[in-house]
Parts: structure tokens; C-alpha cells; sequence
């Protein structure tokens, strides 16, 4: 008896990035304004503790705390871990240690990094550092480059109350999320994508409930068995329900306004995404017949377009919404 052949294994580097804006009430405004002016604030807790970084709301009674205070540059680490090999986006590009440092005058740590050019057997718990300051700063965690060892200094620097009070001080940031993986699918999406690069669309069939899954899952969700039967669905559809979006995405040549839409392709048991063209943005509504779009040696459509049909009964495809 001859084997199957082997199924080939298919894998690609995916990122998800976006960036996060939010806006910064006092004491993040106060802390981050202060690091601009190679400062360190804290915020005196109802137990007379203070916290670094601070908090906006005490971690004992929940209550809003707002009474700064100006402690060290220097401070104590009070644990450590190497890190071999920086990835990117990370404080340093050569090897450092990830260190929590308890700042003089300050009874919580910061986390942040260690410039040890000497190797992890340098780094030490209890070793004095200091914070070596950004050439250019702009009211950030980052205004601190990072820490590097000042000898066997004894701490100095008590905790002295601060106003806050800066000119021109940063009331929001931009935080840039990012996430840099490999995608390795399953057996059921690997002939899912495969499929789609011969311009057809193909799902799984669950032996119990009888729903046909797109994209397939390698299983019923629902039932917990396994789907084995490959069903050919599409590749006309009917839009289910459907959003406007307003704001340009990065990295993608589409004008806006234009339209995302849930489509549930004939055949198939539940919904799938896609964008909408063809037709004017504010055209676009539920049951509105679709049909895909490919582009020259595209693996999958490119949009999805009107086929001129009448639009589906809302009883035929409620249960996909």
C-alpha cells in the first residue's frame, strides 16, 4: 500500500501594529512632563509609601492620589534578568539586563533597562545605579535611555514634595502596539488557502449539526468533532451586516470612506469578512448580493462586488448574522 503523500506545510511572518493614542490626566501628564526635564516623580500614598512610577488612584483605598514628589536618579536594583538577545524596538541593541530599581526615596520599583556591557556577571541584586537620560527627550518612558552602575554610593536623595507644574507640559501619547509572529495553519486551512488560490472557495462540513464552516476550523466549534468533508461554497454571497470606515489605515491604498461587510458565501453556515466596491459606500446594505473580485495572481479577493441580483430575504440569512 502507497502512503499519502505529505500535506505541504504552509507558514508566513504576519504583524499586527497599531498605534495606541490616549491622553494623560494629571499625574501621568506631572511624570511623564518630568522625565522631559530629566525629573522623577512619585505620588505619596495614604500609607505614607511612595509610588514610582506613580499611580493616579491609591493601590490601599482606591481613592484619587495627587500629591507628587521629586525623588532620586539613582536608586537600588532589587531584581534582574538578562537579556541575551534585544528584539526590536527594545531599550538597547546590544545584550542588557531587564532590572527593577527601587529610585532613591522611592519604596516602589521601575522596570527598565541595565546597560552591563561587562556580561550578566556583572549585574547583581542590590548593585547602585543611575539613570542615563535620552540626548533627546520628548516626555516619555523612553526619556530614560536606560540604567548603568554608579559604584557602592549609599542612597541620598529623600523624597521631596513637587508641584507638577512644568511649562508646556505632554498631555498625550502615542504608544505604538506591535506584534511580529509566524502563522503556521492547520490541515483544514492550508487546503482552505490552497484552494483560494485556484479562485474557489472551500469549507468543512460538521458530521453532526451539518453546518458548513468558512474559513474551516479543523473542527465544529459547536458539535467538538472533527470536519472531514470538504464543501465547495460561493461564490456569490449576501451581505449580512456590514460597517463604514472613516479612518485611513496605514500601509493600505484604499480611500476612505469604504466598507467592510460580513458575507455569507451560498452554501456556507456562517459569515465571512471582506470589503465591499463597485458601489457607492452609502449603497451598501443587508441582503445586498455580492460576488468576489480576484486580481491578477491575487490568493484571494480582492473585494467583493454587486452581482445585480435581488437583494436575499432577511429570513434566509438571519441566522448568520
Amino acid at each position: 500500500m502507497n502512503a499519502a503523500p505529505a500535506q505541504k506545510v504552509l507558514s508566513a511572518p504576519l504583524v499586527v501594529e497599531f498605534p495606541f493614542t490616549r491622553s494623560l490626566g494629571p499625574v501621568q501628564s506631572a511624570f511623564l512632563t518630568g522625565l522631559r526635564e530629566r525629573t522623577v516623580l512619585g505620588v505619596m500614598a495614604s500609607d505614607g509609601r511612595v509610588l514610582v512610577p506613580p499611580t493616579e488612584y491609591d493601590p490601599v483605598t482606591a481613592e484619587e492620589i495627587r500629591d507628587l514628589v521629586e525623588v532620586g536618579s539613582t536608586g537600588t536594583v532589587t531584581t534582574w534578568s538578562w537579556n541575551a538577545a534585544p528584539r526590536r524596538g527594545q531599550p538597547l541593541r546590544r545584550p542588557f539586563a531587564w532590572v527593577l530599581v527601587r529610585l532613591d526615596g522611592a519604596d516602589t520599583a521601575l522596570l527598565h533597562a541595565l546597560d552591563a556591557p561587562e556580561g550578566p556577571a556583572s549585574v547583581r541584586t542590590g548593585m547602585r545605579v543611575g539613570i542615563r537620560w535620552s540626548e533627546q527627550r520628548s516626555g516619555a518612558i523612553t526619556d530614560i535611555a536606560c540604567f548603568e552602575p554608579v559604584g557602592t554610593s549609599a542612597p541620598t536623595h529623600r523624597a521631596e514634595p513637587h508641584t507638577g507644574a512644568f511649562a508646556d507640559p505632554v498631555t498625550g501619547i502615542v504608544a505604538e502596539a506591535r506584534l511580529d509572529y509566524t502563522y503556521t495553519p492547520g490541515r483544514a486551512q492550508t487546503r482552505y488557502l490552497d484552494a483560494l488560490a485556484g479562485h474557489r472557495t472551500l469549507g468543512e462540513r460538521c458530521p453532526r449539526c451539518r453546518k458548513v464552516y468558512v474559513p474551516p476550523r479543523g473542527a465544529c466549534p459547536t458539535c467538538g468533532v472533527p470536519t472531514g468533508e470538504q464543501v465547495e461554497v460561493g461564490p456569490r454571497g449576501t451581505v449580512t451586516t456590514f460597517c463604514v470606515v472613516n479612518i485611513k489605515a496605514k500601509g493600505l491604498d484604499i480611500e476612505v470612506p469604504y466598507v467592510y461587510a460580513h458575507i455569507a458565501l451560498d452554501g456556507a453556515g456562517l459569515a465571512l469578512h471582506g470589503r465591499i466596491a463597485g458601489i457607492p459606500y452609502d449603497q451598501v446594505r443587508m441582503g445586498l448580493r455580492v460576488e468576489p473580485v480576484w486580481t491578477e495572481g491575487g490568493r484571494h479577493p480582492d473585494h467583493y462586488r454587486p452581482t445585480g441580483e435581488p437583494d436575499a430575504d432577511y429570513e434566509t440569512y438571519k441566522e448568520l448574522l
